[in-house]
C-alpha cells in the first residue's frame, strides 16, 4: 500500500516521468491522499465508467481489468508514476456529481472490505471529486492526468 499518493496534471509523459525522484511538488496542480493503492483505484474507477454499477464487481474481474501504464518503470524504492487512461480522464471530466458519489461509495466499500481498520482516513468522495476537477483541466488543456506514489 502506498503511503503518499499525488494525482497531478502534466503536459506529457516525459514531464510526468521527471517527477519520479522528488514527486510533483508545488509546480503541478495536484490532489494528495494517503494509504491507498493508486493502480487498483485507477482500475476500479475505469471499470466503473466502462461497466457502470453501484455493486462491487467480483475481485477476479477487477484483477483482470486493464491496469494503468507506468510512466517510469518500477524500481525497488517503491516510487511509481502512472498515467491514467485517456478514456478514464474523459469519463471523470464528464461525470456528474451523482456518478462520482456512486463510484466513491463503491470504491470505499471495496477498500473497507480489503483494508478494514487500516483503511485511509482521507475523505474518499472529496478525493475523487478533486481528481475529477483535475480531469476537466487535463481534457481542456490536452495534457495528462498522472499518479505519483511512494
Amino acid at each position: 500500500m502506498a503511503h503518499d499518493i499525488v494525482f497531478f496534471l502534466a503536459p506529457d509523459d516525459k514531464t510526468a516521468a521527471a517527477t519520479r525522484l522528488r514527486g510533483p511538488g508545488a509546480a503541478f496542480r495536484s490532489v494528495t491522499c494517503r494509504f491507498i493503492e493508486p493502480d487498483s483505484a485507477i482500475a476500479e474507477w475505469d471499470m466503473y465508467f466502462e461497466e457502470p454499477s453501484s455493486d462491487l464487481p467480483p475481485l477476479e474481474r477487477l484483477l483482470d481489468w486493464a491496469w494503468p501504464d507506468w510512466v517510469t518503470p518500477p524500481l525497488n524504492d517503491g516510487v511509481e508514476v502512472f498515467a491514467l487512461p485517456q478514456r478514464l480522464t474523459r469519463a471523470l471530466a464528464n461525470a456528474g456529481s451523482a456518478e462520482l458519489e456512486e463510484l466513491a461509495g463503491r470504491w470505499s466499500t471495496r477498500l473497507r472490505s480489503a483494508d478494514g481498520d487500516d483503511m485511509t482516513d482521507d475523505d474518499l468522495p472529496a478525493v475523487l471529486r478533486e481528481v475529477a476537477q483535475l480531469a476537466v483541466s487535463a481534457v481542456k488543456t490536452g495534457g495528462g492526468l498522472y499518479s505519483w506514489s511512494f
